[in-house]
């Protein structure tokens, strides 16, 4: 039997950015594969059905929901969707979030409050709204995907993001430590330099070229390459099965080492 065999799992930014694997894209197929039924949420519709059409092209079930989550309302009917089509929530992976370059100099008040609320405001509207199923069948699994940003300087001035990231790791062991006798899990993974269509859009600009970019990040990581969005998926997919299931509260560094070293990917 497959790990997360028969299992429910919604998953928030289930879409990737630009061509190839994002962190959820890959989240949610992995998932599919260890057994799962998944709900991909995306705001871009076609995103969405993208990574669902992938999820049913390999025979499993999928289903595609287009969601803003800076919405409570529309968060509530993506889980309201999940509910009606699965009848339970076993696992809620929250992937969403965006870059914005700047120091609190740099910064207006609308980007500093766009950051927080995409960050942040997503995994509180996501686990606001999915706790209470967790809660009456008396387990589930929680993973929220936060980034080495949120305990290290990364060589980037994203004042904003290192400081949402940071946010979501203490909101992590908040649920963990709160719904831990509710049978309810929660953990985070720290993010590394990975090489997703995330970069490319939002971190590119950094450098001089994407060859430069590239170069950089890798030389950045101690095993001397970037890691992958299944890297992540998979790191994933184990903190969401019952192989973790002594694990809680945790923010784990998928990060090729990174985080033991100094300095940054600049």
């Amino acid at each position: 039997m497959k790990r997360l065999q028969d299992k429910v799992a919604i998953v928030f930014g289930a879409g990737s950015s630009g061509p190839g694997w994002g962190n959820g894209k890959a989240a949610a197929v992995a998932y599919a594969r260890a057994g799962a039924h998944v709900v991909a949420v995306d705001q871009v519709e076609k995103a969405a059905q993208e990574t669902a059409q992938l999820i049913q092209g390999e025979h499993c079930q999928a289903l595609a929901v287009q969601a803003d989550v800076t919405s409570t309302e529309a968060v509530e009917a993506a889980v309201a969707q999940a509910i009606a089509t699965f009848g339970r929530i076993d696992i809620l992976h929250n992937n969403v979030g965006i870059t914005a370059m700047g120091g609190p100099q740099d910064l207006d008040e609308e980007t500093w409050h766009r950051s927080m609320d995409i960050n942040v405001g997503s995994v509180y509207r996501a686990c606001k709204a999915v706790l209470p199923h967790m809660m009456s069948q008396g387990c589930g699994a929680i993973v929220n995907i936060s980034s080495l940003a949120s305990i290290r300087w990364t060589g980037y001035p994203y004042f904003a993001y290192y400081a949402a990231k940071a946010a979501v790791n203490q909101a992590t062991v908040a649920v963990a430590l709160q719904h831990a006798r509710h049978g309810i899990r929660a953990n985070a993974i720290l993010v590394g330099a990975v090489d997703t269509p995330l970069i490319y859009r939002e971190i590119a600009s950094q450098y001089g070229s994407i060859e430069e970019m590239q170069s950089a990040r890798n030389k950045a990581v101690p095993l001397g390459k970037m890691g992958s969005a299944w890297d992540i998926a998979n790191a994933a997919v184990f903190l969401a099965s019952d192989e973790a299931a002594f694990i809680t509260g945790v923010c784990l560094p998928v990060d090729g080492g990174q985080s033991c070293v100094m300095g940054g990917v600049s």
